[in-house]
């Protein structure tokens, strides 16, 4: 019964945000209250549990990032960036486009995609804002980027690092096995965004001469404390990076980074705090309490051993199940904890007699889950963020407005990994 009522609040959640009736707040703070009002999850759950509880590592990490973006954003480095991409691009908006994904994407699979959006939104609202171009279609098609770049690698989306972790895989196997596809897909991204936001890619009559003409040295306003900020960045990003080797998790890194540049920046509080996306942060707490109460109640793995009895005895049959199950879920469930409850079975499915030791199916999970969270708003972290950081200058991405767009590129994406899996491991 528990369980059914855990499902219900769920479904009450992802169809006020669907329909935008309230605030995506409300709606995920709403959930989180009816969860803990039920019983459903204890709040010793809620807060402190690993499995069931907020993640404040994302949390943390989130903020450590805003508070960066936040400083970094004083230097002039933005608007920089921003004419360097427009000169660049001879201001045109396709090539602009393309210069702006490929930059997510790639920092994407060795940085964790969330990192990577906060770092780029501000360059690509810059970008839009001086070629005259609407910034959603860009900012979403950047979301979308950021997580099938994450795909690749080991570091890029936090379901590789459960998966990494349980199935004993280094950064090396990522590489070989889920980069290849990921490059082709994104190659076919690139493409298809010219057609999806063809009626985006025309400007409002802005002169390509005069962008062309700036100088974006003369954008920097505080050179000393830019040195300063990229010193202390580029040892964040090692840190990102490393640390796996390091033992010191990413939100550890992010929090000490913010700390040691806010005081050498001797900046007001004030001008950074306001960077941070202190509604985005309210609406994950939230969204963390209701997805842990499906944990909980062992609705996510009654779903997860539901997969596993849907793959019988043959591989192609496998693979093919795990990757459409982990794409679908993922787009409705935060695929974190939809990974942390599937690990275990597909664990077993590897060495299972009947299928022959294989680790295909580890890849059927990452490439489900990491590219099916594209199709949905919330189906992704990434997608959350882009959607929060767009509020706060003044532009609204709605739920339906950024399905349009992510639906079409998640179900491709998903569509293109079949064949290379049965082709590859079955």
């Amino acid at each position: 019964m528990s369980g059914w009522f855990a499902v219900a609040v769920f479904v009450g959640v992802y169809v006020l945000l669907a329909t935008e009736r309230v605030h995506r707040v409300v709606a995920a703070l709403g959930g989180a209250l009816a969860v803990l009002a039920g019983g459903l999850i204890s709040t010793e759950d809620a807060f402190f549990s690993q499995e069931t509880g907020i993640a404040w590592d994302v949390l943390a990490l989130l903020l450590g990032m805003m508070v960066i973006v936040g400083i970094v954003r004083q230097t002039g480095l933005f608007d920089y960036l921003a004419i360097w991409a427009v000169k660049r691009a001879r201001g045109r908006p396709y090539p602009a486009l393309v210069l702006l994904l490929v930059i997510t994407a790639v920092a994407s699979a060795f940085l964790d995609n969330v990192t990577t959006v906060v770092l780029m939104a501000p360059v690509t609202l810059l970008v839009c804002d001086r070629l005259g171009l609407p910034p959603v279609p860009f900012l979403i098609a950047e979301a979308l980027a950021s997580n099938i770049g994450g795909t690749a690698t080991l570091v890029g989306d936090p379901p590789n690092i459960i998966i990494a972790s349980r199935a004993g895989l280094s950064f090396a196997d990522f590489l070989v096995h889920l980069a290849p596809v990921v490059v082709v897909i994104f190659v076919l991204f690139l493409i298809g965004m010219r057609w999806q936001i063809r009626s985006a890619l025309v400007g409002d009559g802005s002169n390509p001469d005069d962008l062309l003409a700036l100088d974006e040295r003369e954008a920097i306003n505080d050179l000393l404390l830019l040195r300063r900020s990229l010193v202390v960045l580029g040892a964040v990003l090692v840190g990102f990076v490393l640390h796996g080797a390091l033992h010191v998790e990413p939100a550890v890194v992010a929090m000490v980074g913010a700390g040691v540049l806010a005081a050498v920046s001797r900046a007001e509080p004030a001008s950074y705090l306001a960077a941070v996306e202190w509604e985005t942060l309210a609406f994950f707490a939230g969204i963390f309490v209701v997805v842990g109460a499906l944990v909980k109640t062992g609705v996510v793995d009654r779903l997860a051993t539901a997969v596993a009895d849907a793959t019988g005895d043959d591989m192609a049959t496998a693979l093919t199940v795990v990757l459409l199950a982990s794409a679908v879920l993922s787009a409705f469930v935060d695929n974190i904890p939809y990974v942390a409850a599937m690990s275990p079975v597909v664990e077993q499915l590897t060495t299972s007699p009947a299928l022959g030791v294989n680790d295909g199916l580890w890849w059927a999970l990452a490439l489900g889950a990491d590219l099916g969270g594209n199709a949905t708003a919330i189906g992704a972290s990434a997608n959350i963020i882009i959607i929060g950081l767009a509020r706060q200058y003044g532009h609204r991405i709605t739920f339906w407005g950024f399905a349009r767009l992510g639906t079409p590129v998640a179900l491709g994406s998903v569509l293109l990994c079949l064949p290379y899996l049965l082709l590859r491991y079955a």
